[in-house]
Protein backbone atom coordinates (compact mmCIF):
# COMPACT_ATOMS: atom_id res chain seq x y z
CA UNK A 1 0.00 0.00 0.00
CA UNK A 2 1.26 3.44 -0.90
CA UNK A 3 2.00 5.97 1.84
CA UNK A 4 0.24 9.31 1.56
CA UNK A 5 3.48 11.19 2.06
CA UNK A 6 5.92 10.46 -0.79
CA UNK A 7 3.44 8.11 -2.47
CA UNK A 8 4.14 5.75 -5.33
CA UNK A 9 0.78 6.66 -6.88
CA UNK A 10 -1.80 9.46 -6.56
CA UNK A 11 -4.40 9.19 -3.79
CA UNK A 12 -8.04 9.79 -4.68
CA UNK A 13 -9.71 12.31 -2.40
CA UNK A 14 -13.40 13.13 -2.59
CA UNK A 15 -14.80 16.46 -1.41
CA UNK A 16 -18.26 17.94 -1.11
CA UNK A 17 -19.25 21.57 -1.59
CA UNK A 18 -22.38 21.84 0.55
CA UNK A 19 -24.79 24.76 0.23
CA UNK A 20 -27.51 25.77 2.63
CA UNK A 21 -29.92 28.68 2.60
CA UNK A 22 -32.01 30.53 0.04
CA UNK A 23 -30.66 31.44 -3.41
CA UNK A 24 -28.66 34.63 -3.22
CA UNK A 25 -27.86 34.08 0.46
CA UNK A 26 -26.46 30.55 0.27
CA UNK A 27 -23.83 29.59 2.78
CA UNK A 28 -21.11 27.04 2.00
CA UNK A 29 -19.80 24.53 4.54
CA UNK A 30 -16.10 24.76 5.36
CA UNK A 31 -13.91 22.45 7.44
CA UNK A 32 -10.61 23.19 9.20
CA UNK A 33 -8.06 20.39 8.86
CA UNK A 34 -7.11 18.77 12.16
CA UNK A 35 -4.34 16.59 10.65
CA UNK A 36 -1.66 16.88 7.94
CA UNK A 37 -1.52 17.65 5.14
CA UNK A 38 -2.54 21.30 5.49
CA UNK A 39 -3.06 21.07 9.27
CA UNK A 40 -5.06 24.09 10.47
CA UNK A 41 -6.12 25.16 6.96
CA UNK A 42 -9.73 25.76 5.99
CA UNK A 43 -11.06 23.87 3.00
CA UNK A 44 -13.97 21.70 1.90
CA UNK A 45 -14.95 18.56 3.80
CA UNK A 46 -13.78 15.31 2.26
CA UNK A 47 -11.25 12.52 2.40
CA UNK A 48 -9.75 9.42 0.86
CA UNK A 49 -11.72 6.91 -1.15
CA UNK A 50 -11.57 3.32 0.14
CA UNK A 51 -10.87 0.38 -2.12
CA UNK A 52 -14.18 -0.87 -3.52
CA UNK A 53 -16.10 2.23 -2.41
CA UNK A 54 -17.97 4.17 -5.12
CA UNK A 55 -17.08 7.87 -5.37
CA UNK A 56 -20.54 9.13 -4.33
CA UNK A 57 -20.56 6.78 -1.33
CA UNK A 58 -17.15 8.16 -0.32
CA UNK A 59 -18.48 11.72 -0.60
CA UNK A 60 -21.45 11.00 1.65
CA UNK A 61 -19.40 9.01 4.19
CA UNK A 62 -16.63 11.58 4.50
CA UNK A 63 -19.07 14.47 4.70
CA UNK A 64 -21.02 12.83 7.52
CA UNK A 65 -17.91 11.66 9.42
CA UNK A 66 -16.28 15.09 9.26
CA UNK A 67 -19.31 17.37 9.68
CA UNK A 68 -22.48 15.45 10.62
CA UNK A 69 -24.20 16.81 7.50
CA UNK A 70 -26.25 14.88 4.93
CA UNK A 71 -27.02 16.06 1.41
CA UNK A 72 -29.40 15.39 -1.46
CA UNK A 73 -28.35 14.58 -5.03
CA UNK A 74 -24.66 15.02 -5.80
CA UNK A 75 -23.46 16.85 -8.90
CA UNK A 76 -19.87 16.68 -10.15
CA UNK A 77 -18.29 20.10 -9.60
CA UNK A 78 -14.59 19.63 -10.44
CA UNK A 79 -11.62 17.28 -10.64
CA UNK A 80 -8.36 18.75 -9.36
CA UNK A 81 -4.81 17.45 -9.03
CA UNK A 82 -3.19 18.64 -5.81
CA UNK A 83 0.52 17.98 -6.23
CA UNK A 84 3.01 19.18 -3.60
CA UNK A 85 6.71 18.69 -4.32
CA UNK A 86 9.36 19.03 -1.63
CA UNK A 87 12.44 21.29 -1.88
CA UNK A 88 14.30 18.65 -3.92
CA UNK A 89 11.44 18.23 -6.41
CA UNK A 90 10.21 14.85 -5.14
CA UNK A 91 6.44 14.47 -4.89
CA UNK A 92 5.63 14.80 -1.19
CA UNK A 93 1.86 14.61 -1.80
CA UNK A 94 -0.25 13.86 -4.87
CA UNK A 95 -4.02 13.80 -4.57
CA UNK A 96 -6.55 13.63 -7.37
CA UNK A 97 -9.56 15.35 -5.82
CA UNK A 98 -13.08 14.80 -7.09
CA UNK A 99 -15.41 17.50 -5.78
CA UNK A 100 -19.16 17.07 -5.77
CA UNK A 101 -21.68 19.76 -4.87
CA UNK A 102 -25.06 19.41 -3.18
CA UNK A 103 -27.59 21.00 -0.86
CA UNK A 104 -27.83 20.15 2.82
CA UNK A 105 -30.85 17.96 3.66
CA UNK A 106 -30.16 17.01 7.29
CA UNK A 107 -27.77 17.34 10.19
CA UNK A 108 -26.24 20.05 12.32
CA UNK A 109 -22.66 20.96 11.43
CA UNK A 110 -20.14 19.77 14.00
CA UNK A 111 -16.44 18.84 13.68
CA UNK A 112 -15.57 15.16 13.61
CA UNK A 113 -12.97 12.66 12.38
CA UNK A 114 -9.91 14.65 11.15
CA UNK A 115 -11.63 18.06 11.24
CA UNK A 116 -11.27 20.33 14.28
CA UNK A 117 -13.76 23.07 13.28
CA UNK A 118 -16.59 23.67 10.81
CA UNK A 119 -18.22 26.88 9.61
CA UNK A 120 -21.02 28.01 7.32
CA UNK A 121 -19.82 30.99 5.28
CA UNK A 122 -21.59 33.47 3.04
CA UNK A 123 -19.75 34.47 -0.16
CA UNK A 124 -18.58 37.77 1.34
CA UNK A 125 -17.15 35.92 4.38
CA UNK A 126 -14.91 33.54 2.41
CA UNK A 127 -11.78 35.79 2.47
CA UNK A 128 -11.45 35.42 6.26
CA UNK A 129 -10.86 31.65 5.83
CA UNK A 130 -7.70 32.02 3.67
CA UNK A 131 -8.97 29.45 1.17
CA UNK A 132 -6.74 28.56 -1.76
CA UNK A 133 -7.56 30.15 -5.11
CA UNK A 134 -8.51 26.68 -6.38
CA UNK A 135 -11.05 26.14 -3.57
CA UNK A 136 -12.56 29.58 -4.19
CA UNK A 137 -12.84 28.79 -7.91
CA UNK A 138 -14.53 25.44 -7.27
CA UNK A 139 -17.01 27.00 -4.81
CA UNK A 140 -17.91 29.69 -7.35
CA UNK A 141 -18.42 27.13 -10.12
CA UNK A 142 -20.46 24.87 -7.83
CA UNK A 143 -22.88 27.70 -7.03
CA UNK A 144 -23.98 27.58 -10.68
CA UNK A 145 -24.43 23.79 -10.68
CA UNK A 146 -26.56 23.32 -7.58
Amino acid sequence: MSAREYPDRPWVGIGVIVFDGPPGAERVLLARRGKPPRLGSWSLPGGAQHLGEPAEATARRELFEETGIEVGPLTLAAVIDAISPDDQGAFRYHYTIIDFCARRTAGVARPGDDVDAVAWALPEELPRYALTPEVLRVIAEARHRV
